[in-house]
């Protein structure tokens, strides 16, 4: 009688503990990316990578605080427009979620990330213009490559290795273009090359005939072009009608496949990109990540869908780390972590840019980016 009473005594003292344990929180995380658009092909990437971390975080049953926690993605539609971005930012605070993977675009991002470290939320954003972090904003990330790696690199790849002597630059005017191409431009004088112009169009431009008439007759080695793929297909297209023979260079936002759909037979192998993180198919979880992305959305991971997801399990980490889902106790995790990803390893500086960011120099092939080198 006495053993059966402590046995019950034991079992009613572990399920109050046991319900505990088991007891689920959910936790909203944001994000912030072009779903409609002419940009829309990269948020939809980015939102793909986003949804994968989410998936296998809730497959793993992480537990914090005590407490089984389910992440939800709440996706918002930024337009790629910074006025709709910082709609985005304040609807998202509004909600509570406690993390913001986005948004994508620099002009975007600037303004919105002061509405979110306002409200004291954690923003992993791949957004490149070094404004975005020389702001001193406290729970503001930077989770890939900056302008001065894309742009910088790019320049060094065309000095030393395309032995570009003349190049002629364009940019789209938004942050992300235009810093992107004065970071360009610096690096390229520092190694010699020659700049011969600097010419501006808009991201929403189609018709680019008069800058590319003008360019053709300084007869440049290459044009460097600051922008997105939804004006650099369409440029690349008219180049070729115009008989411009130059090499065509650009950063992260004309590295996906969107280029090769928008410019056709175009897009030959005269076209380069750098994009932000080591080379994906020599990493086993790079080749992984790629496969599983495949196979779930019936397409190839373009430009950073990858840093998508890892923006989403380095936050995880942290959380864990801090045993909190509360921004304010898990953003000195952020600070601190030191995390292998599927696009490289993320540890921060002072301003939070990453310490290393590999910048890996693609050429398209059939229409499609295929990496050289990490440089």
């Amino acid at each position: 009688m006495y053993a059966r009473t402590k046995l019950m005594m034991v079992m009613m003292a572990a399920f109050p503990a046991l319900a505990m344990a088991q007891e689920t929180q959910e936790i909203k995380i944001g994000f912030s990316s072009p779903l409609t658009g002419p940009q829309a092909s990269a948020g939809r990437d980015n939102q793909g990578g986003l949804a994968m971390a989410i998936d296998k975080l809730n497959t793993q049953g992480m537990v914090i605080g005590g407490k089984k926690i389910k992440f939800v993605a709440q996706m918002e539609d930024d337009q790629a427009d910074p006025r709709s971005g910082v709609s985005v930012a304040q609807k998202l605070v509004d909600m509570g979620v406690k993390a913001v993977v986005g948004p994508y675009n620099s002009g975007v991002t600037i303004p919105a990330s002061r509405v979110y470290n306002d409200a004291g939320i954690v923003m992993g954003t791949v957004a490149s213009n070094p404004k975005v972090t020389l702001q001193g904003f406290h729970s503001v990330f930077r989770v890939a490559a900056s302008d001065s790696q894309l742009g910088g690199k790019m320049a060094l790849y065309a000095a030393k290795e395309l032995k570009v002597k003349t190049v002629a630059i364009i940019d789209d005017r938004t942050a992300y273009g235009q810093g992107l191409a004065e970071e360009f431009s610096k690096v390229a004088k520092a190694n010699g090359i020659k700049v011969l112009g600097n010419d501006f169009t808009n991201d929403k431009a189609t018709d680019f005939t008069a800058i590319l008439t003008s360019i053709k007759a300084k007869k440049p080695d290459a044009i460097f072009y600051g922008g997105y793929a939804p004006q650099g297909g369409p440029m690349t297209r008219q180049m070729k009608q115009l008989g411009v023979s130059a090499m065509f260079l650009g950063g992260d936002g004309i590295c996906s496949p969107e280029m090769g759909r928008l410019g056709g037979d175009a897009i030959t192998d005269q076209v380069y990109c750098t994009q932000g993180g080591a080379l994906l198919d020599k990493l086993a979880s790079g080749k992984v990540f790629a496969a599983d992305y495949q196979k779930r959305y019936n397409r190839p991971a373009e430009t950073y869908a990858a840093s998508f997801y890892d923006g989403m399990m380095l936050i995880a980490q942290a959380m864990k780390a801090a045993n909190s889902v509360e921004p304010k106790q898990y953003v000195s995790a952020m600070e601190k972590i030191h995390y292998k990803g599927v696009a490289g390893s993320y540890e921060f500086d002072a301003n939070h840019d990453l310490k290393q960011s590999p910048v890996t120099v693609y050429r398209f092939k059939a229409g499609v980016p295929e990496a050289l080198t990490s440089y």
